[in-house]
């Protein structure tokens, strides 16, 4: 859940949380709240308080203290707010970084804390392959956060053993010429590690959906932004 409300407050600036619908929604909630509490030990109370103070002329002291707890439950509220404001300091950044939605398969492209290109792309399938008892493979994109390890243009798919079961091919020696295929992968890659890289596809109607691999495929105009947006080390958050 907090890595969810992490990533959530990636999408927006400072200045334009303060003023988005979301940021009045939770200083609203927190005032409904608020106002619950007072309805449900505090109203019941006012006959008794009113009570002493219509008989006895004077405001009792527990009126007063009851007024004072209220004062502090709103400052509680107020430095709440000041909490998240600066949690969300924290965690946005002012660099280029990408951020991957696997869910709705659209991503962000941020910097210096806002969205300079957004649009949709394509992640795992979660499609189980397998290959006798032994040899199995999730085609999932990873979760986290990542940095950029590598870039290439102009890159060449080397195919690994799944792509010959899938195709249902004997698996080559791991430099045979049939594993190298050229111009499948866009103009551009940028690689995650670990095999996983960002990059264009052939079947750009297939965008915004999960078909992939694992890799997280873009179009060639979105690819092409990124690619020179992002450097070595640039951040990527996956979710």
């Amino acid at each position: 859940m907090f890595h969810k409300i992490s990533e959530w407050f990636k999408r927006f600036r400072t200045e334009e949380f303060k003023k988005s619908s979301s940021y009045k929604n939770i200083k609203a909630g927190l005032w409904i709240i608020l106002t619950i509490i007072i309805y449900i030990y505090l109203i019941p109370l006012i006959p008794e308080y009113t009570t002493g103070i219509f008989h006895s002329g004077h405001r009792p002291d527990s009126l007063e203290q009851l007024g004072q707890s209220t004062e502090k439950l709103i400052r509680t509220t107020e430095n709440s707010i000041k909490r998240l404001e600066k949690k969300f300091n924290g965690l946005s950044s002012k660099s280029t970084y990408l951020v991957v939605n696997t869910t709705e398969n659209e991503f962000y492209l941020f910097r210096n804390q806002k969205v300079i290109r957004q649009g949709v792309c394509s992640t795992g399938s979660y499609i189980l392959l397998e290959s006798g008892e032994e040899e199995k493979w999730i085609f999932k994109t990873p979760k986290g956060q990542f940095r950029i390890q590598g870039k290439i243009t102009s890159p060449v798919w080397r195919k690994p053993d799944w792509a010959f079961v899938e195709e249902g091919l004997p698996i080559p020696p791991q430099e045979h010429e049939s594993r190298y295929e050229h111009g499948v992968l866009g103009d551009y890659a940028l690689s995650l590690g670990h095999g996983y890289l960002i990059h264009g596809t052939l079947y750009q109607r297939f965008l915004g959906l999960p078909v992939t691999h694992g890799c997280i495929r873009l179009n060639d105009d979105d690819l092409e932004t990124v690619y020179h947006n992002l450097s070595i080390g640039s951040k990527v958050f996956i979710y």
